[in-house]
């Protein structure tokens, strides 16, 4: 396969956390080990990329200085006053503090030329937008063949609040500008319109196996011992159910929760006491190692087959049995078995090689061959 140049472009990456930082940085990590140039736009912090770029052999580049929210690279920084104000105003009306980055894109894919694949990764989805617009402005000199990637639905997102009606006239712009649109899996192809479903490729979350810093795989836990690791929502991905069904048994157990989300958690903890520990985020490799340490490993389902959690991979990676949680309406015998060591009822993920990241670079990379104007479509 000849050698491509890949303009990736993510308001997230390495060392942020969080599955659009991870799908960035293992896709650029792999596109440029496979022999590929490749540079990425993101929105730098006060990280130091000299070494990361000599290692994988990637170009880092600043998006630009964003003037309004504390998102960094490196850290989530402290919101002012001024912050919390305009966004609670404009969020949902304008998208904002994210609609910034709509205007930066443009002066890139100015700069940058020869392009043969670009990368688009949302969320946020004014990255989609800004390449729009440049495709608008640039029009025959845009470059290369353009894939948005998607890793939630925007207007047909079912765990998000939807956004004001209007954004869906901005959501068909970009997708009439872009050649494909990138979804994680096939269910994902709904929450986008009817139109543009010609446009959509199913390109899934990619990892590389080789790199997961087992703990042996053993287990020597006096108690059952078990973890999640994730954001939380209220009503969906909530788990103030299981919560409540965990705080009123009498048998030892312990439950580790590493997440940002703890509002939903909290009401809890006094009457779970030791049995329950809330963990801030740590970096992927770090948590897998935890992880595998754990007799088997939560998840709490989104309701809705158009998202699934990234998370859901590592899970399957470190083959360990995944109890998945309804919110709504527990199942409270598989959750005892699962208690008592019985896993009969774990949920399966199958054909879990999909998820290499290898297959997954290589699948990008055929895009670049053909633009969607160019296919017959």
């Amino acid at each position: 396969m000849n050698k491509k140049r890949i303009l990736i472009i993510s308001q997230v990456f390495h060392p942020y956390i969080s599955p659009r930082s991870f799908r960035a940085t293992e896709l650029a990590k792999e596109l440029a080990r496979q022999g590929n140039d490749v540079t990425v736009y993101t929105v730098l912090g006060k990280y130091d990329y000299a070494r990361y770029e000599q290692e994988h052999k990637i170009k880092i580049k600043n998006i630009g200085r964003m003037l309004f929210g504390p998102l960094k690279n490196f850290v989530m920084g402290q919101k002012s006053i001024l912050d919390f104000i305009l966004e609670k105003m404009f969020r949902r009306l304008l998208e904002f503090p994210d609609i910034e980055l709509m205007f930066k894109i443009p002066r890139i894919l100015k700069t940058e030329k020869n392009i043969d694949l670009l990368i688009s990764i949302a969320i946020p989805y004014p990255i989609h937008w800004g390449c729009a617009l440049a495709k608008s402005m640039y029009k025959e000199s845009f470059p290369g063949t353009w894939a948005a990637d998607c890793g939630d639905p925007y207007m047909g997102n079912k765990v998000a609040k939807k956004p004001f009606f209007y954004f869906k006239y901005v959501e068909k712009w970009f997708c009439r500008k872009t050649d494909y649109i990138v979804v994680p899996i096939a269910g994902a192809i709904g929450a986008y319109y009817p139109e543009f479903h010609k446009k959509i490729k199913v390109i899934p979350q990619g990892f590389r196996f080789d790199s997961i810093n087992l703990a042996l795989n053993k287990t020597n836990n006096k108690v059952p011992t078990f973890a999640y690791a994730g954001s939380l929502y209220k009503r969906v991905r909530d788990p103030s159910m299981f919560l409540a069904y965990l705080a009123n048994l009498d048998s030892e157990f312990k439950f580790i929760l590493y997440t940002s989300s703890r509002d939903l958690i909290t009401p809890f903890c006094k009457k779970l006491g030791a049995k329950i520990e809330i963990r801030n985020n740590i970096p992927r490799d770090q948590l897998l190692s935890v992880l595998s340490q754990m007799d088997f490993l939560v998840n709490f389902e989104n309701g809705t087959d158009v998202q699934s959690p990234s998370k859901l991979i590592d899970y399957a990676l470190l083959k360990k049995p995944i109890l998945s949680i309804d919110s709504k309406k527990l199942q409270v015998q598989t959750i005892e078995e699962f208690l008592k060591g019985n896993y009969k009822n774990q949920f399966i993920i199958d054909n879990i090689d999909q998820f290499n990241i290898e297959t997954v670079a290589k699948k990008f990379v055929i895009l670049s061959s053909f633009k969607f104007n160019n296919i017959g479509a």
